[in-house]
């Protein structure tokens, strides 16, 4: 019996390639036939950008190598998905751009650092997922759009708001397109798309994953993390893919004891029992009323799983960080730096693009691909971003987002109400103060919007916002560095409930090729 590939764990994967009843490279062209049938055909969901051209080679080799020595570990000959701003070498034959054309044919300097500790690992890079260009900083444009990759969308919905930047990492992972993917966060860009898409999405620490050769957003809040259906495939994932790096300073500053850990080891079904969950009510958007309700059952279920769940756990920045442009003035001035600094380091750029300037005259010279009207024409936030310089109120504005994150933020709460962890629907606005503080989240998939719900906007513009059927997480926040006691919570809850499997999607978006239909 082979697995379904809609579901498939990594561990079913590879108990499959252990017993031989199929290999890695059967795995890759069931996974390209299903990438073909729903990527562009069907509910043509845009969500890989392009797939590996090396990959069935790549498999055959650590298919050779299982034959004739001991595997490398859970990952060895496992298929996974890259988020198109996450680089790797020009040789193998896929691009890095962050969705842009003017980066196709770029040529980096190296793979990124996660990329080494995944392919030592033994696993198989099938492509490049989709993104909201440049992770959603050119301008304001719908999410999950890119120049070169068109407009992903949520598979639950025909015209559905996949959330951002990783849309197309969501999307490819919610109707089993690959094993895992890895996606990117600088503010809600894991978990808002793992919530909508209903998978598991970690935003680690900032500084517990490299970031090194990852196109940049913001130095101060980027972070690489996994997206995948399980928690335990996320776990897999995060082990993966954590540790020092010389190359990225931050995460030279980790503690010993969150260095390369195991957090398989973490996943108990009772790792709730005694916890002290907070609930920050401030944080909700009242808007979302079913999910809301939904969430009011939730905090039962977590009651049962044995948690003490606290209510009211305000976070004392909550109507600060409301009216705060402290995010908005770092990532402004980051932005320029970084991305001068990436694109710097280029080996080759056949559009000879080197510096944000650079940029914004390659979009304006290339209109008719990259600012396409009405909906994708604004790069408002790359000319804003090309004039500011890290002067002092750039330092005001860091010390500021890290007080309304931290000191008066997720660390106030947790040690003012005496609390492991904060719990709350993804889609409450959690991923701002888990952003400033550069503070782990997790989201798992927690219920649906209901039938009767209207869809928003009435008419798409070009994607409904909301609306029947949509996916929603819930998400667990920590200060640095908890990881292991939020995957054990997370697990606990998805063991529980099973949420995810509740709703598939659209039959449309669903691909019909198995492993048996490539197997001789």
């Amino acid at each position: 019996m082979h697995p379904d590939l809609y579901e498939a764990s990594i561990f079913e994967l590879q108990d499959g390639l252990t017993a031989g009843a199929f290999t890695s490279l059967d795995l890759c062209k069931a996974y390209l036939a299903r990438i073909e049938e729903v990527n562009y055909q069907g509910a043509a969901l845009h969500a890989v950008i392009e797939t590996n051209p090396s990959v069935l080679e790549q498999a055959s080799a650590l298919d050779e190598e299982r034959r004739s020595k001991v595997p490398r570990g859970p990952l060895h000959g496992i298929p996974l998905l890259l988020k198109d701003n996450i680089a790797t070498v020009y040789e193998e034959g896929m691009n890095t751009t962050a969705g842009s054309y003017a980066l196709l044919g770029s040529v980096v300097p190296r793979d990124a650092h996660i990329v080494t500790l995944l392919r030592a690992a033994g696993a198989i890079f099938l492509g490049k997922t989709n993104m909201c260009e440049w992770a959603h900083y050119r301008g304001s444009m719908p999410w999950g759009w890119s120049a070169r990759g068109g407009q992903s969308i949520c598979p639950y919905h025909p015209k559905g708001d996949p959330s951002g930047s990783s849309s197309g990492s969501a999307s490819a992972i919610a109707v089993g397109l690959a094993a895992g993917a890895s996606g990117t966060e600088t503010n809600g860009s894991i978990i808002c798309p793992s919530s909508r898409n209903n998978i598991v999405g970690v935003k680690p620490t900032v500084g517990l994953v490299s970031r090194a050769g990852v196109i940049p957003l913001s130095s101060t809040q980027d972070t690489p993390g996994p997206m995948c259906r399980s928690v335990t495939d996320a776990a897999i994932l995060l082990s993966t893919i954590s540790g020092p790096d010389p190359r990225d300073k931050r995460t030279l500053a980790q503690p010993e004891s969150e260095s390369r850990p195991d957090y398989l080891a973490v996943l108990r079904t009772d790792a709730l029992k005694g916890a002290r969950l907070g609930v920050p009510r401030e944080l909700f958007d009242t808007e979302k009323s079913e999910m809301y309700e939904y969430f009011e059952e939730t905090l039962d279920v977590l009651r049962k799983l044995g948690a003490e769940v606290v209510d009211n756990t305000e976070l004392a920045s909550t109507e600060e960080m409301k009216t705060s442009q402290a995010e908005s003035i770092v990532f402004r001035m980051d932005f320029r730096a970084d991305i001068n600094e990436y694109l710097g380091e280029l080996i080759h750029t056949p559009s000879d693009v080197r510096t944000l300037s650079d940029l914004i005259a390659y979009n304006i010279e290339h209109a008719d691909v990259e600012l396409i009207a009405p909906h994708y024409a604004n790069q408002d936030k790359f000319i804003a971003s090309e004039t500011s310089r890290k002067d002092n109120s750039y330092y005001t504005a860091l010390t500021e987002s890290l007080r309304l994150g931290r000191a008066q933020g997720i660390d106030d709460a947790l040690q003012k109400f005496h609390l492991d962890a904060l719990v709350l629907p993804t889609e409450a606005n959690v991923s701002t103060p888990a952003g400033m503080a550069g503070y782990p989240v997790i989201s798992v998939p927690l219920g649906f919007m209901p039938d009767n719900v209207h869809a928003m906007p009435e008419s798409p513009e070009p994607l409904y916002e909301d609306g029947p059927g949509f996916p929603f997480g819930l998400a667990f926040v920590g200060t640095a560095y908890s990881e292991s006691k939020l995957l054990g919570y997370a697990f606990a809850f998805e063991q529980a409930t099973k949420a995810r499997l509740r709703k598939l999607a659209l039959a449309t978006a669903i691909p019909k090729t198995q492993l048996r239909h490539v197997l001789c």
